[in-house]
């Protein structure tokens, strides 16, 4: 709550599911063990009501745990609640932080337009921090005192996106209970964040510029038009240009919403923003884990800055972490800098899962005679993901194709009995995506 977070306590799933409807909304339900989970996210999948769950006891039960998260929970936290862990898991870090001239140009640009009300599309790769700088033009504008709401387009199946987004009368679907206010409506007067919106269906997109050009919307199942007030702002990390020549995505929104476009630099482009950003990180999980803050090493600070950095800011703050985590000396030495796989960063070779899809490609392609382009394909997918460990994100972007296509990939291809490599790298393989 110091922070600026909104509190608002239920006592049951069906009062939390009434405050879900009525258009406050929430970025974070915490639900206590002794309640049903998994009957409230199934009664929010049946509502098309979009949260994520952290589930919270008074002890350290991991058998409490572990069901939760069975049932559908994103994490589990112990009780009373930590402030900070809060934080990190509703991912709620809003700071600019940088050093470096190629990202103060794009900061630079972001104050200027802030104050109009001028759509706005935020582009770079991913993990670059396009919601932070998005959050950064919202707290600028006139409508800082109003809502920012966010809609992941690419993380909501494509039948609930549009109740996400617009809301639902009662009735208007086998599960729809009662009238819930979408994201449009929970936004007014503030500001309405699109991420990833080049992952929207091409149908929804033109409910969506309608929205945008009357400033009305349609709840799903309704007859009467809802005027809203908002300001948009998207982002991608996909070439819209190239989208819009293949079909996937209206050239006329892709107007609209590119008014002012923010481009953010990878950051291996933008080399001075490391350091910068490696400390603020280094402070941040040393507060959040009540460890006591140790320096970087030179020799550390050089294996950060030779590093390409793919995943960008994001890859950079779970390097950090991890750091901070297994560092005892007085410094963090180049020893606790390491990859994911757990070699050490400047060390890392001949691991690139990059390399390992060649790999793939090419066992594959020495049988291409007498098989299908499906067929390869699906070879080509499972093989990909299998280097991953699992890791649905990373495959994608090795495959080049989005995070839904692949899952809606995965689905079809455990629908007809291929075993599928879990998330996470679990040994079992299961049959489903």
């Amino acid at each position: 709550m110091d922070k600026g977070a909104n509190v608002t306590h239920a006592d049951s799933n069906d009062q939390a599911l009434a405050v879900l409807r009525s258009g406050r909304g929430a970025d974070l339900l915490m639900v206590d063990v002794a309640l049903d989970i998994r009957d409230l996210v199934a009664r929010l999948d049946a509502e098309r009501i979009h949260v994520p769950i952290v589930a919270c006891g008074v002890t350290n039960d991991a058998r409490a745990a572990v069901n939760a998260i069975h049932a559908g929970a994103k994490e589990y936290i112990p009780l009373p609640p930590d402030p900070d862990l809060i934080a990190a898991v509703a991912d709620d870090s809003r700071d600019m932080i940088y050093r470096d001239e190629a990202m103060a140009m794009v900061v630079k640009l972001a104050q200027q337009i802030a104050g109009s009300e001028a759509s706005v599309m935020i582009t770079g790769e991913s993990g670059t921090g396009k919601e932070v700088l998005a959050r950064f033009v919202h707290s600028h504008s006139a409508r800082s005192k109003k809502p920012f709401i966010t809609v992941n387009c690419a993380a909501i199946p494509e039948n609930l996106l549009e109740s996400e987004l617009f809301g639902h009368e009662k009735g208007a679907f086998t599960g729809a209970l009662a009238r819930r206010i979408g994201k449009f409506e929970e936004a007014k007067g503030g500001t309405l964040l699109l991420d990833e919106i080049s992952e929207m269906d091409v149908r929804l997109q033109a409910k969506l510029l309608r929205a945008i050009q009357e400033r009305v919307i349609d709840r799903v199942g309704g007859n009467r038009p809802v005027p809203v007030d908002i300001r948009i702002i998207a982002t991608s990390n996909r070439n819209l240009t190239e989208a819009v020549r293949e079909g996937r995505f209206r050239e006329d929104l892709m107007f609209r919403l590119n008014v002012v476009n923010l481009k953010i630099p990878p950051l291996h482009e933008r080399p001075s923003d490391i350091g910068e950003l490696a400390e603020y990180f280094t402070k941040k999980y040393s507060r959040a884990n009540g460890l006591p803050l140790r320096p970087l090493s030179t020799e550390a600070r050089r294996a950060l800055n030779i590093n390409r950095w793919p995943g960008n800011v994001r890859e950079l703050e779970n390097t950090l972490h991890r750091a901070v985590l297994l560092s005892s000396g007085a410094e963090i030495g180049v020893d606790g800098i390491l990859s994911p796989d757990g070699a050490r960063l400047d060390q890392a070779r001949g691991t690139d899962l990059a390399a390992h899809a060649v790999m793939a490609a090419e066992q594959i392609t020495r049988n291409l005679v007498g098989r299908t382009v499906a067929e390869v394909e699906r070879d080509l997918i499972l093989e990909t993901l299998k280097h991953c460990l699992g890791n649905r994100t990373r495959a994608a972007n090795i495959l080049g194709i989005s995070i839904r296509t692949l899952r809606n990939k995965l689905n079809e291809y455990a629908a007809d009995g291929s075993p599928i490599p879990p998330p996470h790298g679990s040994s079992e393989l299961k049959g489903a995506a």
